[in-house]
């Protein structure tokens, strides 16, 4: 069977590759899901923590149990959108490793946004996927 995705890194292009994600990804037809925002919201009800790094670990599971709902794994992330309140270089190197180490090399194409304020005061990161789903 062939990949339901392609990942391309252009020459002509920075290589994304070396970062853990790729410029452009190539979807096959197919069945597509679109997964919410995923937050440091917990099915308990615990606090959200106020540290960055633990708030990209919850994030990261979060997706994580969202693709396994699915039946799919990180190969099939065509995009992730990453959205961080105050974005600056140090807090993506407090957040991206978590969100990496859930993409379990896939690389899929990643988008980081910089924002105000997110659903939730104590809310930090946020993370929504388009996936395909498997056949």
């Amino acid at each position: 069977m062939a990949q339901s995705i392609a990942r391309l890194n252009p020459s002509a292009l920075p290589n994304a590759a070396d970062l853990g994600y790729s410029q452009i990804s190539i979807v096959e037809s197919g069945r597509m899901a679109y997964i919410s925002g995923q937050v440091a919201w917990q099915p308990g009800g615990e606090p959200v923590p106020s540290d960055l790094a633990e708030q990209a670990m919850l994030v990261a599971a979060n997706a994580k149990a969202a693709l396994d709902a699915l039946g799919a794994t990180p190969k099939d992330i065509a995009i992730a959108r990453i959205y961080l309140v105050d974005l600056t270089p140090e807090r993506m190197e407090q957040s991206m490793p978590h969100l990496l180490a859930m993409f379990e090399g896939a690389r899929p194409s990643i988008t980081g946004i910089g924002v105000a304020a997110l659903a939730g005061p104590d809310l930090q990161l946020e993370m929504e996927l388009t996936v395909r789903l498997p056949d």
